[in-house]
């Protein structure tokens, strides 16, 4: 007897369907063919002494089971309920007269129960667009996949219920959450609020500024000066996501199985902190089969590199493309996948390996020339990259020791949020730009036009502090952030005075 169920296997961010054929004759043997990989090859024995301890058999006969498409490979251990389903349905052993009308996904515990998959949310709605009727998925993973509307959602915690469903016509109860209840009820309570920053107004206001226009941001400062705190509360005051942008992060996590469990879609902006001894393939994806790396998992939030000269020169080198190109494409002899990663760049560092520089509480442990090397670690065109850099200093104690709150972070996202629906008027006509630090220098010609004093301003200045020339269109396009969180249609002389704050590794005495 020949049986048909249906499975999924996850491809980039996307999800393919795959056809399970069982085929069952007199003989004997477990014959598997379709690219499978270990996993699912080990499966027989999973799903054998499942069988077994939930009154069942595993058939003696001979057993083809192939999993079309034939050529692509299938890997992971989520087809476990997949292949026990069929053999089931196969040998007659329970009725199935509509097992054809869902995608059914679960690795098996030898008891019956089930374990969480990877990739539900993608599974979900690829179901949806080949009009399934369901999903029978882990109890887990339920949550994540009835995100996706029009789809009943079964989540089951053992293969007993499955088998209940189908032969006895049981009911399961669909998994139904609200999303955009759940999207809107975070938003107002962030897990990290500025409100407990002590001290540091003047890199909470650059903090502001890198947040309403997006920009890349770089902060120097020696140990325990509160530069980790800050960054860790930036996805705090970043505008709310979209549900457009909640739904790709979400399915992006999905595939690697980083979605928490019982969450459904994230709807806080993602913040991952890669260590420093992290290779060139975990930082911007890949492997032998291509999986998302921290560049993408950080797409719509932040990428946070404490300590950014310890990371080794070429794995800081590979993200150059990635940030012009707001994607990172993986390419492989049979194939090309292409992973969104539209992040922005926060990074922090000892102004020398010691610690410490120009401060005169602190002893000078390193030579110029250890610093210089210590510095030269961070390229140019990477550097050119980030438009704002700040130094941080210690907080003194008086400040640490007030138990006055400051600014919470939902009056500072008000602010920031004001100032990029500005931007979004502004670029309405732009297709690849949404905010201020995607300009090239067409648009800072257009949009960045200064007044005759704020030219002779910005001129004094580059002369007397030696900027270099790429801090030029840096200062401009910050410049035009700091307007729009005034509501300002023109740079003032103000504005240009405070971006040029922000450029301090260009100065002369930093990175040469």
């Amino acid at each position: 007897m020949l049986v048909k169920v249906f499975g999924s296997s996850v491809f980039g961010v996307d999800a393919e369907i795959i056809t399970v054929e069982i085929n069952m004759e007199k003989g004997i043997g477990y014959h598997l063919v379709g690219l499978p990989d270990n996993a699912i090859r080990e499966s027989s024995f999973r799903i054998q002494a499942a069988l077994k301890n939930n009154g069942f058999k595993f058939p003696g006969k001979k057993i083809i089971v192939n999993m079309a498409p034939a050529d692509m490979r299938k890997e992971g251990s989520a087809y476990d309920l997949t292949l026990a389903l069929g053999i089931l349905s196969a040998s007659n052993q329970i009725k199935s007269d509509d097992i054809d009308n869902y995608i059914i996904m679960g690795e098996l515990s030898l008891d019956g129960s089930l374990q969480p998959i990877r990739g539900a949310l993608p599974i979900a709605i690829k179901a949806r667009q080949e009009g399934f009727r369901g999903f029978i998925l882990p109890k887990q993973n339920a949550k994540e996949a009835a995100i996706v509307d029009n789809l009943d959602v079964y989540g089951v915690e053992s293969i007993s219920e499955v088998i209940n469903f189908f032969d006895k016509c049981e009911p399961l109860e669909p998994t139904k959450i609200n999303t955009r209840e759940i999207f809107y009820n975070n938003l107002a309570h962030p897990e990290f609020d500025f409100a407990d920053v002590k001290g540091q107004e003047s890199i909470k206001r650059c903090m502001e500024i890198a947040a309403a226009g997006g920009h890349n941001i770089i902060m120097v400062g020696p140990p325990g000066s509160g530069k980790t705190m800050l960054a860790k509360r930036l996805p705090s005051i970043l505008p709310p996501m979209s549900l457009h942008e909640a739904l790709e992060t979400t399915k992006i996590h999905s595939v690697v199985g980083r979605v928490k469990e019982n969450v459904g879609l994230m709807a806080e902006r993602p913040f991952r902190s890669p260590h420093h001894t992290i290779s060139d393939v975990a930082l911007v994806g890949g492997g032998a089969y291509p999986q998302p790396g921290e560049i993408s998992l950080a797409h719509n939030g932040i990428l946070f590199l404490d300590e950014l000269p310890e990371f080794k020169r070429t794995v800081l080198e590979v993200m150059r493309q990635p940030l012009e190109d707001r994607e990172v494409t993986i390419s492989r002899a049979k194939f090309t996948v292409t992973y969104p990663s539209s992040f922005m760049l926060v990074a922090s560092m000892n102004p020398s390996p010691g610690g410490y520089f120009n401060d005169p509480d602190a002893p000078v442990t390193s030579s110029p020339a250890e610093m210089q090397r210590y510095l030269g670690k961070i390229s140019g065109p990477l550097l050119d990259r980030i438009d704002i850099h700040i130094e941080v200093t210690p907080v003194p104690f008086d400040k640490l020791s007030d138990e006055r709150k400051g600014e919470s972070s939902v009056e500072i996202r008000e602010r920031v949020t004001k100032a990029r629906e500005f931007q979004t008027e502004r670029f309405k006509d732009f297709e690849n730009v949404h905010y201020n630090a995607q300009m090239n220098v067409k648009h800072i010609k257009q949009f960045c036009k200064l007044e005759e004093s704020s030219k002779t301003l910005l001129k004094t200045a580059m002369e007397r502090l030696n900027l270099s020339a790429r801090a030029y269109d840096r200062i401009l396009k910050v410049s035009r952030t700091i307007a729009d969180l005034e509501g300002s249609t023109e740079i003032k002389g103000a504005h240009i005075s405070e971006a040029i704050q922000y450029r301090s590794l260009d100065r002369e005495g930093w990175l040469g």
